[in-house]
């Protein structure tokens, strides 16, 4: 008989989410934690609450923010949560809890939460972007997860441009997320410019979050407004090269940065215009999941469902 419930797992450069699935894609119950630190301990403690009163458990499907090994389970590189790296996670995981353990990049089981539950059950092709500290990516096509990294945070926009976590010069993540955005205000405050976020974390700039700098944006903060189209912009061009290269029906944006979208993405999709073949602009939509911060949590637990369990 089909067990009832799995565990999802959204292993980000940030925050943990978990969450005990229903198999029609109910969450029964969740949490969040901050993951940047002892990441291992954290994720056990975590999916030890899930389990607490919750019987049929088919599985654990996690999305850790990486490059995934699949045939090891095991996360190769992660460069916004390197204490994950070479960690037999799944093995560990296993040999806790006594059931199958799969692991995914958090991006792709993003977009096969997308596809199975929501936004993406419209369309048969789609890129997704996960908007976040970094930027993730997942591809569908012909209605299924396209079976590669999809690493679409590191391809390069800018050659001899700014050098990436991973190592890399001129990567989109550098330029469009939520790092980028805090990194540009920082840099800007630090050489004197006027902008009410001064004021904010009792005048510690440093402690700056990217939703002060979308609150201070709609309160009319010059600075503000900038950093976030100039973060657009470059959005805009990485979701260009995607429509140009895979001219999917839609493109479908998840994550916290989602949260500013007339002034972060609507710079995007502006650029993007500039940038794409009209008539493959013309055709695709550029979508906000529907799923919101769930779809990394619900399509880490469809992984579990697929299997045989």
């Amino acid at each position: 008989m089909k067990k009832s419930f799995a565990i999802g797992v959204d292993l980000g450069g940030t925050n943990l989410r978990v969450a005990l699935v229903s198999r029609e894609g109910e969450i029964i119950k969740k949490l969040k934690v901050p993951s940047f630190e002892k990441a291992e301990e954290a994720l056990i403690s975590s999916i030890s609450e899930m389990f607490e009163g919750a019987e049929n458990v088919a599985g654990i499907g996690i999305g850790v923010a990486g490059l995934i090994d699949r045939a090891s389970s095991i996360v190769v590189i992660s460069p916004n949560l390197p204490s994950i790296e070479r960690v037999p996670i799944a093995e560990i995981l296993t040999a806790r809890f006594n059931v199958p353990v799969f692991i995914e990049n958090d991006a792709n089981a993003a977009a096969l939460g997308e596809r199975l539950m929501g936004t993406g059950r419209k369309y048969r092709n789609f890129v997704l972007l996960t908007l976040g500290t970094g930027i993730g990516g997942g591809i569908i096509y012909n209605g299924k997860l396209l079976n590669v990294s999809a690493e679409i945070g590191h391809m390069s926009i800018n050659s001899t441009g700014i050098k990436c976590v991973c190592g890399n010069h001129g990567c989109l993540e550098s330029y469009a997320s939520a790092r980028a955005i805090l990194e540009y205000a920082i840099n800007a405050l630090e050489h004197g410019a006027a902008s009410v976020l001064k004021e904010y974390c009792s005048g510690n700039f440093y402690k700056l979050t990217p939703e002060d700098i979308y609150k201070a944006a709609l309160d009319g903060d010059n600075l503000s407004k900038d950093v976030l189209r100039e973060a657009g912009k470059h959005l805009g061009v990485g979701i260009s090269n995607m429509i140009n290269i895979f001219s999917p029906e839609a493109v479908i944006l998840a994550g916290g940065l989602t949260g500013a979208w007339n002034i972060y993405v609507q710079e995007a999709i502006k650029e993007a215009s500039k940038r794409t073949f009209k008539q493959l602009f013309d055709r695709v939509e550029i979508v906000q999941s529907s799923l919101g911060d769930n779809a990394g949590v619900l399509g880490s637990a469809c992984q579990a469902f697929n299997s045989k369990n």
